[in-house]
């Protein structure tokens, strides 16, 4: 066999030790990792993390449900009929107004309400550390409460022994969602998420906007009805030619009461700059006698709390959901030159170099 040419083969190349493997392996499975995925609160995240929600949130495609169901018997079947006696303008009206609460109700759902990051164990042990000012090696629970000054007035701050740390002004811990959350209103199953700081803008708009739809709705379907009557027939005979509407009316008459309630509630929260937290509890009601008992984060004016609440730019989140994890410290091999074969692998290297040098001279021979 004459020319006859074989690659000159590195038998090391073609043995894998143990440990080369072994790192390979775990550099596979290592991955990056987002804190969603680890977050220690009740939640769930959806579109990698973009998207929060409370684990019970079972109500909210009801919510959404009853709105989308209305609103198509609505467009369906009374609209027709309100544009060919009426005005063709109040299906644009329905529709601007059936946009604008379901993108409402949405961005209330789908935004961190305010969740606050719970404390590292190095930042929880330096408030242990802060409030045993004796210097004794026992444990002492830390003190429930904290005093601060606000407006020239009194505030105590709780400690979470959840969330290890003495909550801001206006937080309260979420027992739903297990988190603290800042400036918390309430927990609200219908939008399957807390009210906060960061969505309760968006909360508010929801609930107006649906006083306005349902009031909408409701009076264009007594308005359907009423025309149809006047047309030689009587009530019953206009319910059976539109049998849609009589659940339009149903849907709205045992709804309406309770929304226009609710937003005439938050009205008046907002223009207090108060929390429905903080007006269930008393906070600072003027019953509890003392003169300091007021409001300290009152600005005295309707419109100035209003822009307080509602205004102003969109506070940033703090839990960085999206953000990864830092890298776990992986012990990197050594190169391959670098690393000591046992002697039964140097052995069999050996071998094999030596076979692979006879095939090749006999091939050139």
């Amino acid at each position: 066999m004459k020319n006859c040419e074989y690659q000159q083969i590195d038998p090391r190349a073609l043995s894998v030790s143990p440990l080369s493997a072994q790192n390979h392996s775990e550099k596979k499975v290592q991955r990056s990792r987002r804190k969603w995925e680890v977050f220690p609160g009740k939640n769930r995240f959806f579109c990698d993390g973009r998207i929060i929600l409370s684990r019970q949130s079972g109500v909210l495609p009801m919510t959404l449900g009853l709105i989308v169901v209305t609103c198509g018997l609505f467009f369906a079947f009374d609209c027709p009929f309100l544009v060919k006696h009426l005005t063709v303008f109040i299906p644009v009206i329905g529709g601007v107004l059936f946009v604008f609460v379901v993108v409402s109700l949405l961005r209330t759902s789908f935004t961190d309400p305010g969740i606050l990051p719970r404390a590292t164990p190095d930042e929880a042990a330096d408030i242990e550390r802060q409030i045993d000012t004796s210097g004794s090696s026992t444990y002492r629970p830390p003190p429930r409460t904290k005093e601060i000054l606000i407006n020239q007035q009194v505030v105590k701050l709780k400690y979470c022994f959840t969330c290890k740390m003495f909550r801001p002004p206006r937080t309260s811990h979420c027992s739903l969602c297990d988190n603290c959350v800042e400036r918390f209103d309430h927990h609200c199953p219908w939008v399957g998420n807390c009210v906060g700081k960061r969505n309760y803008r968006f909360f508010y708009s929801f609930i107006i906007s649906l006083s306005f739809l349902t009031s909408f709705i409701f009076g264009c379907v007594i308005t359907h009805i009423t025309l149809r009557s006047q047309s030689g027939k009587s009530i019953v005979q206009a319910i059976q030619e539109s049998p849609a509407s009589v659940v339009e009316l149903v849907i709205c008459f045992f709804s309406i009461w309770s929304i226009l309630g609710l937003s005439g509630f938050h009205t008046y929260l907002v223009a207090s700059n108060l929390t429905t937290n903080e007006d269930i509890k008393g906070s600072w009601s003027s019953k509890r006698g003392a003169e300091e008992s007021g409001n300290p984060y009152t600005h005295n004016s309707i419109i100035t709390n209003c822009c307080a609440t509602l205004c102003g730019p969109m506070p940033p989140s703090l839990i960085d959901r999206r953000g990864f994890l830092p890298p776990e410290e992986v012990i990197t091999a050594a190169s391959a030159s670098e690393i000591e074969l046992p002697p039964f692998v140097a052995k069999n290297d050996a071998n094999m170099e030596e076979n692979c040098q006879d095939f090749s001279l006999s091939c050139t021979a």
